[in-house]
């Protein structure tokens, strides 16, 4: 693809019991098949003390763990949004700030990962000392630098199926979109065109649909949610409003479009949820409600949807049976959707969403911490659309991040700000396989995300879960169950499923992980930090 030079471009370059119902269910204690303690203070290990040395006023002793094999480091303040392309998982977008001040433009990147150096397996004589074996980290260098926000970028996609766009969004409420042109082994972006029809944008996720591609929807602080689609090829308006939705009353927090792409899952701090019919397939079917505008409004008028203190994450099932939302006090619902496709189709994943909002130091608003194994697996609960499937609160704050896992499995992922993990079996009446209660430490964890295709580990597929948090540390973990070499000390208490961790972020205040991409196989762990920096691992 080749671009004509702009003059304003700045840069030129699950199976279901059919006696599923309706009310409410509320999963007790006794239904959990596992429980999986991760902090324990009777198993706590004192720090060794170093009588040998004496260390001068002073001196500070700084140990820092990097597993990394590369790292990007221009990003001046927090990495808020990553992004992946579909097509070339090599290539990474960043957004973030431009510095720590409250009036500082927003910045991102484009970087080409392919040249971090991979690291061989070592021997086991290098494990009595490591440093024999250490190799240095990559230094990864801009392809493309992504300007003209005036506020901090805090999402950012390539459009689907193709990637043929990239769009960055921010809290001064711009969506800027770039074309991406390949060809000759390089990459090329130019700048296509301006949209602001808010204030200040929270998420954007690209529409899976190959029958609508290059389209993005969006949610604003104001709680409208916004859908566009790409054509550069109308000259006076190439970003085209396709639907604008009001029914929040509070700020949008989070979306998810169906797999199919023809339905869009919005959470708004209010309490509500509306799962929009965006391209009007349901409504030629008769399944749309009163409103006109979607297939299932649920709001905290109705007291057995209500979540006091609001909600902050949603996902839709690979079937596009149900959808679940989660919120504050680590209250999930499950709610049916109508089946608008016969069989769910199959498609690239989407780049991750931001984690919802939260207020930093000096009110700085910046994101927060958003099984079966027989041949019979795979099949989801289907009901009427709007029915309330079940409600689960095993965890004890807020849940900003939803995750289903791949068929044929049939389970769900979701992370707290308590800093747990807990993984429902959607196929057995959402009944709590486990509950990792120290997965990050007592650090929110911002973003679970399965491994979509674990080739390179055969058995493990819809199995593998990866997670982060403001600790600093991204972790995988097999749900199957634990195995000896699996089982991970972790606050002086063995966790089993745990099986690699990756550190090299500073953690704690300032140095969390804000997300993280993967791609398809989960090979390469690509990293959006706190601390500025971007790291890539290797699995």
């Amino acid at each position: 693809m080749t671009f004509p030079q702009d003059p304003q471009d700045p840069n030129h370059q699950d199976h279901q019991d059919n006696d599923m119902h309706d009310e409410n269910e509320i999963i007790q204690d006794d239904e959990i098949d596992e429980v999986l303690e991760g902090d324990d203070a009777e198993g706590d290990v004192a720090m060794d003390s170093d009588d040998d040395h004496e260390m001068g006023e002073g001196d500070e002793e700084i140990l820092l763990h990097n597993d990394s094999i590369a790292y990007f480091d221009a990003h001046k303040d927090s990495v808020f949004a990553i992004a992946q392309h579909p097509i070339y998982p090599q290539l990474i977008a960043t957004g973030g700030s431009e510095g720590e001040a409250d009036d500082a433009p927003g910045k991102g990147y484009v970087i080409d990962t392919s040249a971090a150096v991979s690291r061989p397996v070592l021997p086991p004589s290098y494990q009595s000392d490591p440093s024999a074996g250490q190799q240095q980290n990559t230094e990864l260098t801009p392809i493309f630098e992504i300007d003209g926000h005036t506020d901090s970028i805090n999402a950012i996609a390539f459009t689907l199926p193709k990637g043929d766009f990239l769009a960055s969004a921010g809290m001064d409420g711009r969506l800027r979109v770039y074309a991406v042109g390949t060809g000759h082994n390089q990459f090329q972006f130019k700048f296509i065109a301006e949209s602001q029809e808010t204030e200040e944008i929270n998420w954007l996720l690209p529409c899976p649909s190959a029958d609508f591609p290059n389209t993005l929807a969006l949610g604003a602080s104001d709680g409208s949610v916004w859908v566009f689609t790409i054509d550069p090829t109308d000259a006076a308006s190439p970003i085209q409003i396709v639907q604008s939705y009001f029914l929040h009353t509070g700020p949008c927090t989070a979306g998810a479009w169906s797999p199919d792409g023809n339905l869009l899952a919005t959470v708004s701090e209010d309490a509500s949820m509306h799962v929009f019919d965006v391209w009007g397939v349901a409504a030629a079917k008769n399944l749309i409600t009163d409103n006109g505008q979607t297939v299932v409004s649920l709001t905290e008028a109705d007291q057995r949807f209500a979540v006091e203190g609001g909600l902050y994450s949603v996902a839709i099932s690979p079937s596009g049976n149900f959808v679940a939302a989660g919120g504050a006090g680590g209250n999930i619902k499950i709610v049916g959707l109508p089946r608008l496709s016969e069989q769910p189709q199959q498609t690239k994943p989407t780049a991750s969403r931001p984690a919802p909002a939260i207020r930093g130091p000096a009110g700085r608003r910046m994101p927060a911490p958003s099984q079966r194994s027989s041949a019979a697996a795979g099949t989801e609960p289907s009901a009427q659309a709007g029915a309330i499937l079940a409600s689960l609160a095993v965890q004890g704050d807020s849940i900003e991040t939803l995750a289903f896992s791949p068929l044929p499995q049939t389970l769900l992922a979701a992370g707290s700000v308590d800093g747990s993990i807990a993984v429902y079996d959607t196929s057995r009446s959402f009944a709590v396989r486990k509950h990792i209660r120290g997965a990050h430490d007592g650090e929110a964890i911002v973003k679970v995300d399965f491994v979509k295709s674990a080739t390179s580990q055969p058995g493990t597929h819809g199995w593998l879960l990866t997670s982060c948090g403001l600790d600093g540390v991204v972790r995988r973990w097999d749900l199957r169950g634990a195995t000896a070499s699996q089982q991970t000390v972790q606050g002086g208490t063995a966790v089993s499923g745990l099986m690699k961790e990756w550190r090299g972020h500073s953690g704690g205040e300032g140095g969390g992980v804000l997300g993280f991409v993967q791609g398809e196989t989960g090979e390469r762990v690509v990293t959006a930090g706190d601390d500025g920096v971007v790291l890539v691992f290797e699995a």
